[in-house]
This record gives C-alpha cells, structure tokens and sequence, in this order.
C-alpha cells in the first residue's frame, strides 16, 4: 500500500473515531438498521402507523440504509431529511438489488456465465453500476457467487453456475465491474458478495432450505468465489436464510468472524438477508427477537436487513451486559468507513442528479454493452446437418411459441428498476435482419399472477396449435421460441420438473411430426432436461434471458452475423432424478461396469452421463487441438501448451479450457477440475498456440485443517472445448 493510501486510511479511521465518540447506543444501533422503502418521500411525510415510526427513526438518526428506494429526486428527498433533520446528520446508502441491470438489463448473471468473457461481463457490471448510480442508488446486492449443481434452484439464474474456479473468476469480474477503480465515482456503486455460505446446496432445490455439506465441499467449492470477492475489494457481504450444517449462517461466528473477518481479512460490513436475523427463531436457533439479535451481533451480522430487531432490542442487550458494546463500535465502524469511501460523507446528494438521471438512463453505450454481452451468452447445442446459421434470403421461415414475441419474458427475473415489456423480441430482431418470415402465434401463455409473482405456463388450452401445424407443414425451416416464463426462475421459483413447461413440448412434437428441419431456440433461467429434444431437433440454441436486447441477438447469431462462442456453465441433465449432476464429481469404487453385472454405480432407468456437459458448446465453424505439450522441469510454474487451429469456412472463437486430475490424494480430488480457460478469435485457417501455466494455486487444495497443500504424485492434464473430452498428458509433482 503507498503511502498516500496508508494516510488516507489513517485519516479516515481518525474520522470515524471522531464520529464514534459523539454517538450515542442508540444512534449507533441506528447505523446497524436498514430499512426497506415505506413512503414517497416526494409527498407528504406519513401520520400514523409504522410508516409514521420509521419516519421519525429517519429523523433522530436510526437508519442506516434504506434499500428499495431509487431515483434522483426520491433519494435526494430521503437523504435531506437525514442529513438536516438527525443530530449527527449521518448519510444514508441506498441499495438494490442490481442484478443484472438497471434499467438497460444485461442477460441474467447464469447466461453471462456462458460467455466465459470476463472482460465482457465486468463491463456488463459496470453499465449496471452507471444506470443505478444515476438513480441515486449507492449499494448492489450482487453478485451472488453461490456455487450450485441443482438447477430445481429457481436462484441458479443469479449465479456463475457449477465450478468453482469459473465462479471466482466470475466474482472477481463483476465485483470490479460494479466497484471500478474509485468506489466514491458517481459511476460506480458498492458490491456485496451473497449469500456466505453454501445456500447453492439447498436440499432439493428448494429456497430457504436447509444445506448439509462437508469440509472439502465448503473450503474447495463454496468458498473459493467468495474468497475471490474479498481479494478483489468487495464492501459488502450478505449472509443467508439457511442452515449450513445445523447452525443459520446469519447467527455463525465461525463463517462471519474467524473466517470472513478473521482468516481473510475482510474490512467491509456484513448484511443480514430479508429478515433473516429475525428467522432465526423459526429456524429453532432462537427463542425469541431479542435472543436472535444477540446471536446475530455477537456472530459478526452487522447489518439487520428489514426485521427491525437490532433496532428494537439491542440498547437493553448492551445494558443487560449481554453485548459488549464493542461489538457495537466494531459494526458501525465498518458501516461508516463504506459510507466515506463511497463519498457520501463529502457529499451526501452527489448521486441524486437529475441532469444525470436523464443521460445515463438507458444510454445508447449501455444498449450496444448488453447486445454485445448477450450475443456473447447464446450457446449452440446442436447443429445437425449445419441448419444453422440460417440465410437471409431464406423464404417460408415459420417462427412458431408465443415467446417470440413476448418482450418481457427475456427481461428475466431481478430487474425491480427496469420496465416491463422494453426487451427487443425475438420477433423484432428477426424483422431487423429480414422482413421475409412467417409468424404464426402457437398456444396461448396464460400468466397467474399475484404479488409473489408465481407464473404458470399454459397447460390446457390448445387453441393455435392445429394452425401452428399447419403453417409448419410447408414451411423450410420453423423457427420454435420455446421456454419459460421470465419469472419461472429467480427467488422463491423452485421447480421439480425442470423440462418445458406446460403445452410446449406437445406442440413442438407436433410440428416435428410433419416438418424435420426446427430450430428450438431455448428461453430459460436455469438448465433443463431435454431428452427427446436432443435426440430429434437438429439444431438447439441455448439463448437464456438475455435482457433488454435479446431478439437482436437472437436473430444475429439465427442469421450469421454473429457466430455463437458460449460455452455452458451447468451441466444439463437427461432427467431431473440425475441431480444433483455436475461435471467435477468423485469417482465410486465402482465406476463402470467391468464385471458385466448390476452392482456398479449407475442408473436401471437412465444414463450416468449428461445431456450437454459443463464447458460444452458448438460453433458455426470447427476447431481442432493438436501438439499438447507439458513441460514439468519447474515444479512451482509447470508450463502446458496446446495448438487451436480454425479448420472451418468461419471466424469464430473458442474458449480453450484445461482440466487437472490428481488419481492419487489423501482427500479424494474430482475426476477433473476445470483449472485455466482462455477465449480466443480465430480466422478460418488459422491457428494459434495457447499456453497455461500451472502453480500451486492451480495443483492444490484444501485439507481438513483449512491448510493449503500439494501433494506430490502423477498429475493429469486434459486441454479441449468442453469437460468432455480433449487432448491428454501427464506431469510429476515430487
């Protein structure tokens, strides 16, 4: 650190001695609330009721943060009230949940997961950070980082997917895209790494549930994008509504304190999820409110999100002696010390500028930012007979799903700022690029709608689908928008059958039965099994929800403009009894079937392997891998080189990624990791060598003792397009 930033480190913290002494406990505790919006603060102030009691907490000084509160003008209005009104005038931070946009919206964090792209997506987090600073707001609730292998998890859709090692690079990317490089920039805002730790592993894909996992599980998979989070300066964490291993994350001292705070060094604040230091008594870990607050402070929750319990019982818990109130100094002196480096003390208005607002809010930069990220995302799953990229002086195109035309649904789910119905659809991108297309509308959606948002594709009316067949029949190619509903993924939209929803399936069976050549352009959050669709529809692309500009995409990569470089970031199962099924998984003491009997690890009704695996996905044009080499002569920089050649008509890009496997080690490593990608542009013909090093970064692990270690012995080195397959070699540790 130079000596400039020690000073002004030493500066701050002076500062926030300084305001410390003034305070008083309640004032303090204050600082430890966050309330959720309650009023128009451009109206008159509320009488009566709790909007009434949380008007005057605002006024003496007891709210630290408020989230669901955005725009210039209503943030100003909060603000003022705060900084004129309370004794100390204490700033607020205004937070949201800026998931993956504003109001200009990036495809969902799991179809920015596909690009493998992490310059693209810290820009993506940067647009975002732009648009929600210019609404005042100063904090983000992202990026999730929760590794997961269950795509019944509606949250899987917020996440970088199912390894470890592409989820902290992915952390590192957004938490630097939302944070740049001068948090105080009313370009930027305050990240916050969710949900520490482990809620990715929710038994049975159902949210608020209850996680149960192993060392190794926790310190080589959870951790390590959360860890990766704190090295690239995040502010924030959040904790989480579950259990992990019989005890509420938001109550660990052991995750929060010794680990987080402790080992790592964290020196930002940590935030309760929703109302989660108050759940704590539902979970059985608390007798009552009071008892939760004690257990949450005294864990390291510094924040209490949305309960009130802090509030309401943690000045008789300091003066019953139950809470030292240094735990309370210590909290607080991390809330103020995020408040001054986002500038608010300097300024406390300087992010509600109207003039601003109007500029930055969907900007044409931040519209040609997104399309970029989402013609990045789209992965080709299949491409049989190269049915794709379609041309465009194609005639008797029919483009059949009422996704196609559908400009909400690939909004996503998360996106509280943006408008409904902005996305360019499918429809709309298509007649961009060609006015000769068909549209025949297929069976109606019908929404069931109510505050919670629970959607239902339809799954008894087939009106439109006789006629949509009928369109199909004459037709050369159809064109199937199928998937689901912008809000059948994200929190609380759990599912336990992940295949298409309601009639869509019948109807593509239908429109196959009289014309072969489909193309099924997939619109989901999460992966789905597609047994029957990968065996019978020539060509698949997967297209996510990819926000604002997803028919533009779309239609780019369906027409060639764009030649698809995403590369999954889950694996898709056959059946949804495989999941959990991940890529990185353990061999049994039985792997295959060598005695030629039933006793080995497998299915009676399925196969072990996947659908599409981790890392997988096509290309308009082919790449060949050829002249593995590995040189081992430095056992601390192990040097592994491999050769890409375009050998087709096309430019395109490849993500090339290499694998390790240790067939020998005292805690049991996976049958492969993913330990180095590299994406790369090639011109037809050409070729390119592409060259990893290795380290003990890259060889070890984790043991029980949360010790690093590399262990000597034979290592495997697989270098392909996927986890599948790819060219192999070995190397020795001594």
């Amino acid at each position: 650190m130079s000596n400039t930033l020690l000073i002004a480190q030493s500066t701050m913290e002076q500062e926030i001695d300084a305001l410390l002494a003034k305070m008083t406990l309640e004032e303090k505790i204050g600082q430890m609330n966050l309330y959720s919006g309650f009023y128009d603060a451009t109206g008159p102030a509320p009488e009566g009721g709790s909007a009434a009691t949380k008007y005057e907490h605002l006024r003496k000084g007891w709210v630290g943060a408020m989230l669901n509160v955005r725009g210039a003008e209503e943030t100003r209005k909060l603000q003022e009230i705060v900084v004129n009104e309370s004794r100390l005038g204490i700033p607020l931070i205004f937070g949201l949940d800026v998931i993956h946009g504003q109001k200009t919206l990036a495809p969902v964090p799991l179809a920015e997961a596909a690009s493998w792209d992490m310059e693209l997506i810290k820009k993506s987090a940067a647009i975002a950070a732009n648009e929600a600073a210019a609404e005042g707001v100063h904090w983000t609730f992202a990026p999730m980082v929760d590794i997961s292998y269950d795509p019944r998890w509606g949250r899987v859709m917020e996440g970088g997917g199912e390894d470890p090692y592409l989820g902290a690079k992915i952390a590192t990317a957004r938490v630097k895209g939302f944070q740049g490089d001068d948090l105080s920039s009313t370009t930027t805002i305050a990240a916050c790494a969710k949900h520490f730790a482990g809620y990715g592993f929710a038994e049975a894909g159902r949210d608020y549930n209850t996680v149960d996992v192993g060392t190794y599980t926790l310190y080589n998979r959870v951790f390590p994008p959360f860890k990766a989070a704190v090295d690239a300066g995040v502010k924030t964490f959040m904790n989480g509504f579950h259990l992990l291993n019989g005890e509420p994350v938001t109550g660990s001292a052991r995750l929060q304190r010794e680990i987080l705070k402790g080992k790592w060094g964290f020196d930002g604040f940590v935030v309760s999820d929703w109302g989660s230091v108050a759940e704590m008594i539902a979970h059985g870990h608390a007798k009552d409110s009071t008892h939760a607050s004690q257990i949450g402070v005294k864990a390291g929750s510094d924040m209490d999100m949305a309960s009130g319990s802090y509030l309401k019982n943690l000045v008789g818990l300091v003066k019953d002696g139950k809470i030292d109130e240094a735990n309370i100094d210590e909290a607080v002196r991390r809330i103020l010390k995020v408040k001054m480096e986002l500038g608010l003390f300097d300024d406390p208005y300087k992010y509600s500028d109207l003039e601003r607002e109007k500029e930055r809010i969907y900007h044409p930069d931040h519209q040609a930012g997104v399309l970029e990220m989402a013609k990045k995302s789209i992965v080709l799953l299949k491409n049989e007979g190269n049915l794709l990229p379609l041309s465009k002086n194609q005639k008797g195109i029919v483009v059949i799903g009422d996704l196609a035309d559908d400009k909400n649904s690939p909004l996503g789910s998360w996106r509280l700022a943006s408008e409904n119905n902005t996305a360019v659809s499918v429809l709309e991108g298509i007649d961009a690029i060609t006015k000769e297309y068909q549209f025949v509308q297929g069976p109606k959606v019908f929404l069931e709608a109510s505050f919670l948002q629970h959607v239902k594709i339809n799954e008894t009316d087939n009106n439109g689908m006789k006629e949509a067949v009928e369109a199909a029949k004459n037709a050369e190619v159809v064109v199937m928008v199928l998937g689901e509903h912008g809000f059948m993924s994200g929190e609380s939209r759990s599912r336990t059958n992940i295949d298409l929803p309601g009639l869509q399936l019948k109807l593509l069976k239908e429109v196959y039965k009289v014309n072969q050549n489909v193309v099924l352009v997939l619109m989901n959050g999460r992966p789905l099994a597609l047994p029957w669709e990968a065996e019978n529809i020539p060509s698949i692309l997967e297209t996510w929800q990819l926000g604002s500009q997803s028919g533009n995409a779309i239609a780019q990569v369906l027409f060639g403009d764009e030649n698809p470089s995403g590369k999954l970031p889950m694996t898709f199962p056959r059946s949804v009894g495989q999941v959990p099924i991940y890529y990185n998984a353990y061999s049994t003491g039985r792997p295959v079937n060598k005695e030629g009997n039933v006793f080995w690890s497998h299915y009676a009704d399925e196969e072990n392997s996947p659908l599409y695996a981790f890392g997988h996905g096509l290309s308009y044009t082919t790449f060949n891998y050829s002249d593995l080499n590995i040189n081992a002569n430095d056992s601390k920089n192990i040097q592994v080189s491999v050769t890409i050649t375009n050998s087709g008509s096309r430019a395109g890009e490849e993500v090339v990624q290499l694998y390790l496997h240790d067939p020998v080690s005292t805690l049991v490593r996976p049958v492969k990791e993913l330990k180095g990608f590299q994406k790369i542009a090639l011109e037809p013909g050409a070729s390119l060598t592409v060259s990893f090093t290795l380290t003990d970064k890259e060889l070890g692990l984790y043991n029980r003792d949360y010790e690093w270690v590399v262990e000597a012995g034979e290592f495997r080195v697989m270098v392909g397009g996927s986890s599948e397959k790819g060219l192999t070699g070995s190397f020795e540790i001594e």
